[in-house]
Parts: C-alpha cells; structure tokens; sequence
C-alpha cells in the first residue's frame, strides 16, 4: 500500500476537551510527564479553571486510524487573550489589531499556566498532527497557532514545516550526582555556601516544616493551599486563575505526583509550596503565604525541593517562570522554545526579525547570567 492510501486513512478531528476522552488512550501517547496526564488537563477543565468565560476553550487536535485508534494528539486551546502563557505576545496582538487584523481567537497548543518545557506532539506522528494544526487554523481564519515550553524534537519537527522558533530563559537545578543538600552545597563559592546557610537557619526560625506526598494531602491541607495560592495569585495576576476544586481534583487524582511543603507556626500553616514529581525531575508549580517570614520562600520553593530531588535520586528541579534570583542559589539558565505558525506572509516576516533579534539578547543575557553561577569551578 502506498503513502497516499495510508495518509487517507489518517483522520484528524478536534474534540471539546480532554476530560471526554478515554484516559488509558491518551495517557499512553503522554508517557510520564505529569502535566500533560489526562488527569492533569481533565482536573483543568472539570474545575472550571479552563473552559466557559476564562478565554481558555479546550479543543484538542486528535489523529486517529481508520480503527478509531487514537494515535497522535496535541493539548490546543483556543484563546480570546494571551494571559497564562508566560510567553509574552500581547505586542504582536497589537501589531495585528493596528493593522485591522483580528489576533484572537489564536490556536494554543500548551498546558495552561504550565510554564513547563516538554512534548507538545503526542504519539508517533507529529508531522500528521502539524499537518492538522495549520489546517484547522487557516481553514477557520484564525492569525496563529503557539506551540509553547516545547521539548527539541518538537522543535525539530515545527523547523521542518518552516514555523518560527522563539527563546526564552528558565532556570533549572541540575544533581551532579550529590548525596546530601551539603555535598551540593560543597561545590558553591564559600561565601554563597554560608549565605545559603543562614537563609536557612533564619527561615526555619521558630516553624516546623512538613512535607506531604499523595493521600498524606489532607482537605485542611488543600484549604491552606489554596489560601497561599490565592494571596500570591491575587498579587500577581488581579484573579488566581484555579479554581479551588482543581486542588482537589489533582489531590485526587494525581496520587504520588503530588508533593507539599507547609510551614507550620504553632500548628498552624502560615507558607506552603506545591510541587509535581515527574520520572526525574522535580517541579515547584505555586507557592503562597500568609505571613511574610525573610527567606521562607527560597526555603520552601528553592532548598526544600533541591533536598527532596537529592533525596529521591532526581536529575534536576524546575522551579518555574522568572527569577533571576534563582541563579545565585544553584539553579541554572537554560533556554526554553516556543514554535509559531503565521500563516499571513507580511505579519510572519516582521515576527521573524523581532524573533531574530531577540534571539540574540536571550543568548547574551544566558552568558551574563551563567557568570553569575556560584559554581567553585565552571558547573
């Protein structure tokens, strides 16, 4: 049989959300990665924290075989803003809409509020789903299609069809093979090392601190969670985009995948950080308090989970977007990718030279920023 009649037994389709789809088919085209589990997008859509009136419409892209098999997928949203990506595109809105164009909806395929580098492209045939991606996004008018936190084969495979690569920098913590939290801390700058030291001592002062794994999670335990998660959410974004009920979806659903520390003053939880454990790496997702402790928050969010990755064999923390702040504690600049589609030519050609340039200025902040490392010798 040749390509053209297997290619026309390919069937692309958009369904209305993940939670609808049959979890063992699409877990198994996810692998481990904890945010890309049908449990974690369907608790996303079940909670409300996707779905009607937050601008985040679930519209996977599946591919099937002729036997209805689900073979390939990518996590899509149609989005009528660009809030929640943490890959800033509100200028080229504007560019688009100054031109009379309408930029949104826009078509993105990503994990919402997930700034988490990983596959995009599930299962076997990414070049299929592209395929579909671009046709479900010319054939509905829409200005673009954003691929974002996107891993290299992803990369690789939208570089072949011509989409537009944008850089971006994250910070992650790499395990050199340590044995404890003082063997990493050997290797540091003697002075960082004290630093490092003291923060500790100071974050702790007068606080137990506990960490919770799965069903050890309690209902009180969410409840004071997501009292952190809403200051910090407020603060931040104007609204916290979760909704309550998707604590305990996860808490539900996720089982070993979840991960809390909480800092008890008096019994009483006063700071805590949420984490995802994949298969090697180690993920801070939020964190909160209620009363401002110095260095709690490098305590909770940076050193606890940097102990916890040593003391479970993990190759390396992610601690989520921003933060150079991360550098001088051990974490790392690494540069993070984004792929994009434009269909209309002229739009296309003014993002590629904005990309361009800033490509460059990603680069020469991460050789700036891998100076600053408090690595003894070169890490």
């Amino acid at each position: 049989m040749g390509m053209s009649d297997r290619e026309s037994e390919i069937i692309a389709k958009i369904a209305s959300g993940v939670s609808g789809l049959n979890a063992r088919a699409w877990d198994r085209l996810v692998g481990n990665d904890p945010f890309l589990s049908h449990a974690f997008l369907s608790a996303l859509e079940d909670s409300g924290s996707v779905g009607e009136g937050t601008g985040w419409t679930p519209a996977p892209i599946l591919v099937e075989d002729s036997e209805d098999h689900l073979i390939a997928a990518a996590p899509a949203y149609l989005k009528s803003h660009s809030q929640g990506e943490y890959v800033f595109d509100h200028g080229w809105a504007e560019a688009w809409q100054n031109a009379g164009g309408q930029y949104y909806p826009k078509l993105q395929v990503s994990v919402p509020f997930t700034p988490v580098p990983g596959p995009r492209l599930l299962g076997s045939r990414p070049q299929q789903l592209l395929t579909a991606i671009e046709a479900v996004t010319t054939q509905n008018d829409i200005s673009s299609a954003h691929m974002t936190f996107l891993d290299e084969a992803g990369v690789a495979e939208c570089e072949r069809r011509n989409w537009l690569i944008r850089h971006g920098v994250q910070y992650h913590w790499f395990n050199r093979g340590y044995s404890s939290f003082d063997d990493f801390l050997g290797v540091l700058k003697h002075s960082r090392r004290k630093t490092i030291r003291k923060e500790r001592r100071e974050a702790v002062d007068g606080l137990e601190i506990v960490t919770l794994r799965g069903s050890e999670i309690g209902a009180s335990d969410w409840d004071a969670m997501w009292a952190f998660y809403q200051d910090t959410g407020s603060r931040k974004w104007g609204r916290p985009y979760l909704a309550r009920e998707f604590f305990d979806l996860v808490g539900k659903c996720m089982g070993d995948a979840v991960l809390l520390f909480l800092a008890l003053r008096d019994g009483r939880p006063i700071a805590g950080a949420l984490n995802f454990v994949g298969p090697d790496t180690l993920y801070g997702r939020y964190w909160g308090c209620i009363e401002e402790v110095p260095f709690l928050h490098f305590e909770l969010c940076y050193y606890r989970a940097i102990e916890w990755a040593i003391e479970h064999g993990l190759k390396s923390v992610q601690a989520g977007a921003q933060g150079e702040h991360k550098v001088s504690r051990g974490y790392e600049p690494v540069i993070t990718k984004s792929a994009h589609y434009i269909p209309n030519r002229s739009f296309r050609d003014a993002v590629a030279q904005f990309l361009e340039a800033e490509r460059e200025g990603v680069a020469a902040e991460i050789e700036w920023l891998r100076r600053e490392l408090p690595y003894r010798s070169p890490a």
